[in-house]
């Protein structure tokens, strides 16, 4: 059972590399663009705040 476990931690941590990895290249060199069109339709890739109405002015 501890070469299994063994095994599957040394799996665990390789793909974490690779995830890391292909993050990176993804995201720092620009190798698809289409994933920044998506993020804009989405709207995630800016930290456009907007303000909060208050329905609650104070009352008590």
């Amino acid at each position: 059972m501890k070469t299994m476990e063994r095994i599957l931690i040394k799996v665990i941590v390789v793909q974490f590399i690779f995830l890391l990895f292909s993050q990176f290249f993804l995201h720092v060199f620009d190798l698809m663009p289409e994933l920044k069109q998506i993020t804009q339709y989405e709207g995630v890739s800016k930290n456009s705040y907007t303000k909060i109405i208050e329905t609650f002015n104070g009352q008590k």
